[in-house]
């Protein structure tokens, strides 16, 4: 316990950080399906939502990764009572626009917006969700570095014929702030792989519908902190409408072919999440830890320090450091603590080795606590 208290004064001895930690994430869609012959897919009996795993879930070592539900709003052309679980896909929408996009003046709940201004425009009314959890994400999603690329074409057992990439461009300053869940952007859709509509080779860029230039149009939405991933339902159906895409609608929950409305209306959510996993060709973001610290500069002067309360430093009355009665104390630093106001100790800092302290020298030592 320490006998000798020096205060450490605010402004000039402690100094705040902020720090953001990247880490790249790659979900390949053989993990989502594929691999492990979906035994490390969860079905649940509530039938709304279908979760990921990275390993066979009755795994031990499998970890949680993401889940996957499917629904549209009540305004949706594809709302009919004679839906398939068509209550849950409605409430499943609500549920989440709730959350992410909140009510209006008048209490009125809002839909998902397609360019995130909330004053019209065209909304997504079918929405297929991926959550990923905070195991993937940390803090946040990164701003700027999420892309999703889907196969859009060819039979249930060949779907990437042709593939679109849906991708954050907002960068780092363009993003939305106007969601109760935090700050959002907007996923791009282009046809970046199969060839073009001039029959150009695979991996050439090029628009959707037939614009020209580097044209892109508003796919989805992602929330960064919730590390939500909202996906409208047309980038399988009218979204793609180029000759491109002859056989987009071949969105199919299995080998029959249905068109991406009839898997929508007709199959279960998890069907949807199975017709949807089927399609995911690669995930890629890198996720945001926010590291916030405290910096404390221990100060010892060269009149500070250098006796010891430790019962060893003395023997026989005498200090044990000392040769002869004339020479100056001498002290060996190795553990600095952190004390509250009324003396009781807050946190301790080991040095990696002992710093020897005599009257010749004065320390500045460097406290870290991060947090």
């Amino acid at each position: 316990m320490a006998t000798l208290y020096k205060n450490i004064v605010p402004g000039s001895d402690i100094a705040t950080t902020r720090n953001l930690l990247h880490e790249a994430v790659p979900i390949t869609g053989s993990i989502v399906s594929g691999t492990y012959a979906d035994n490390n897919i969860k079905n649940y009996s509530h039938g709304i939502f279908q979760s990921v795993f990275d390993y066979p879930y009755l795994s031990s070592s499998a970890n949680h990764i993401l889940d996957l539900t499917a629904g549209y709003s009540a305004e949706s052309a594809l709302s009919y009572s004679a839906n398939t679980q068509n209550a849950k896909k409605i409430n499943i929408y609500n549920e989440m626009a709730q959350v992410l996009v909140g009510f209006d003046e008048n209490n009125q709940l809002r839909r998902f917006d397609e360019d995130g201004d909330l004053t019209g425009g065209t909304k997504i009314n079918e929405a297929y969700i991926i959550n990923f959890t905070r195991l993937l994400t940390k803090d946040e999603i990164k701003k700027g570095s999420f892309t999703l690329e889907l196969g859009v074409s060819g039979t249930y057992g060949d779907p990437f014929g042709q593939r679109v990439t849906l991708k954050d461009s907002t960068g780092t300053t363009q993003y939305k702030v106007n969601s109760p869940a935090g700050e959002y952007g907007i996923l791009y859709v282009s046809n970046s792989f199969g060839g073009d509509a001039n029959g150009a080779s695979e991996g050439v860029k090029g628009p959707l519908n037939g614009a020209t230039g580097s044209t892109q149009q508003a796919a989805g939405l992602i929330y960064y902190q919730t590390g939500d991933v909202i996906i409208t339902g047309s980038v399988f159906g009218s979204l793609l409408s180029s000759s491109l895409y002859t056989d987009h609608r071949a969105f199919s929950a299995s080998a029959d072919g249905d068109q991406i409305n009839d898997v929508l209306s007709t199959t279960s959510i998890s069907g949807n999440c199975d017709a949807l996993r089927h399609r995911i060709y690669n995930i890629s973001f890198n996720n945001t830890t926010e590291l916030n610290s405290t910096v404390y500069f221990c100060r010892a002067n060269t009149n500070e320090f250098n006796y010891s309360s430790n019962p060893t430093y003395l023997s026989s009355s005498q200090l044990v450091v000392k040769s002869q009665a004339i020479d100056n104390p001498v002290s060996y630093v190795t553990t600095v603590g952190l004390y509250s106001a009324d003396s009781e100790l807050l946190a301790v800092a080991k040095l990696s080795e002992p710093l020897k302290k005599t009257i010749n020298t004065e320390f500045t030592i460097r406290v870290r606590t991060d947090f």
